[in-house]
Parts: C-alpha cells; structure tokens; sequence
C-alpha cells in the first residue's frame, strides 16, 4: 500500500517483454505515446487497440504497459497476475487496466477482476476491463493515430485559421479548402482532430462531407 502512493509506476519500464505467440495476427510491439512521448509496448491487437485510444482519452495523464504485478494469498496458495496497464488520470487517479477482445469475461476473468478490484479500491485505484470498440470508431481513430506526432500540428498560424474555418460545424473538405491546399492542411486539420481541437462524429465512417468543428463551438 506505500508503493501505491509513492511509486510512479505510469513512468516505470515493464516487468517483462510480452512474448510472441505463434498463430497470433499480431505480433508484440511499441506504441509511440502522444500523451507521454515514450514508447508503450503492447502484447496483443485488444491491448494496441486500447492503447491507442488511452493515448488519445483527455482523462489520460500517464501511461505503461505491465509496470506492477499484484501477489495475494487465497486457498490453494498465492495467486500472481501483472495488470497489462497502469494509467494516471489527470485529476492523479491511478488505474490498472487488462484489455480483452471478447464481449464477455469467462469466470477466470470474473474472479480475477474481482479481486484485483479489491486490490485496486484499498489502494486507492480503480480497476478497467477494456472490451472491444465499435468497428467505425475504432478505425476512424487509427486513421487519426497516423497524425499525432507533433510535426503534424502545422504551427500557430495554420492551427488558428483552422478554428477560424470550423468556428460553426461545417463539411471537412469546404473548411479546408477555405484555408490553402489540401496537402498542407489537412494533416494539421486530422493532428487537431486527434489532439481534440477540433471535433467530429467520429462514430461514422469519415469522409470528405464530414462535419468538423472546433470545441468552442456547438
């Protein structure tokens, strides 16, 4: 319980690598974190997928993959499980976090989530089971994943005159087209979008009519 509170584990490294799995779509790999600007290493396609969208989530101050790993006693013996997430909420919140890709939690699952979110509470934490993600949302973010690196943000002049072009909601391709060549616009207009400048229904697919607009409006 002291480590709870003193230990940044959002800023440690993982316990270990997670291991590559024949017969798996996805390989591990390192996601490069907007939020944190460090490399997130994921074991799985539900786990990259929940990164993305943590890494994206305003709520979100700090992130690492598998920093911790919680031991406890129950008949039988101890029982081990290292959560594959750490978050730090902006309000200093922690959260541990496992991600799955099924629609429903087997009871191993239940029983284990159950327990680390008694863990979890006495420490002052919360405890997320992150399931899957509508299909539309879910792409339509890792499109806009593409632009979050800073060098997307296309400077002052070009981030201003892009709240200036969707101060009131309006179709993606005339607010752009307002400003200057496509090339150059859009990928600050899709870096906004991801950093929440700007804002869209991203719960449909994206296109060129596409309604944008910047926070302060609507």
């Amino acid at each position: 319980m002291a480590a709870a509170s003193e230990v940044v584990f959002e800023r440690c490294p993982s316990l270990k690598p997670f291991p590559v799995r024949k017969g798996k779509r996805l390989a591990p790999g390192w996601w490069w974190s907007a939020t944190t600007g460090r490399l997130v290493h994921y074991g799985s396609a539900a786990m990259r997928l929940h990164v993305m969208l943590l890494d994206r989530d305003p709520r979100v101050g700090g992130l690492a993959a598998r920093p911790l790993e919680l031991r406890w006693r129950e008949p039988g013996g101890v029982r081990a499980h290292a959560p594959q997430l750490m978050l730090r909420l902006a309000d200093g919140q922690g959260v541990l976090a496992d991600c799955t890709a099924r629609p429903e939690l087997s009871q191993r699952q239940r029983s284990l989530a159950a327990v680390v979110g008694e863990i979890c509470a006495a420490a002052g934490w919360r405890y997320w089971v992150l399931g899957p993600v509508d299909p539309v949302y879910r792409r339509n973010v890792a499109w806009l994943a593409g632009y979050r690196h800073p060098r997307n943000h296309g400077g002052p002049q070009l981030a201003a005159a892009l709240q200036e072009a969707f101060a009131e909601p309006a179709p993606l391709r005339e607010g752009v087209r307002g400003i200057g060549d496509p090339m150059l616009v859009l990928p600050s207009l899709f870096h906004a979008l991801w950093a929440g400048r700007l804002t869209a229904e991203l719960g449909a697919a994206m296109h060129e009519r596409t309604l944008v607009w910047a926070q302060a409006a609507k």
